[in-house]
């Protein structure tokens, strides 16, 4: 069973790559998505935050 959790491949907290990990998409499509996010709509910085606190650390050694 897929869990969702944060990414050890990570730029700032692991969020972004975590979710592409999760789906199976590419980390750089999933992190532009984020950005345009934030840019266009200002959201993408209150939800990261909460992302970061919520989603687990990744604990696996895959």
């Amino acid at each position: 069973m897929r869990k969702l959790t944060k990414s050890s491949n990570k730029m700032l907290a692991g969020v972004c790559s975590g979710i592409a990990e999760y789906f199976g998409w590419d980390a750089t499509w999933v992190r532009i998505a984020y950005a345009a996010l934030t840019l266009f709509f200002g959201t993408g910085i209150i939800l990261y935050i909460i992302l970061a606190i919520v989603m687990p650390a990744n604990t696996s050694w895959e």
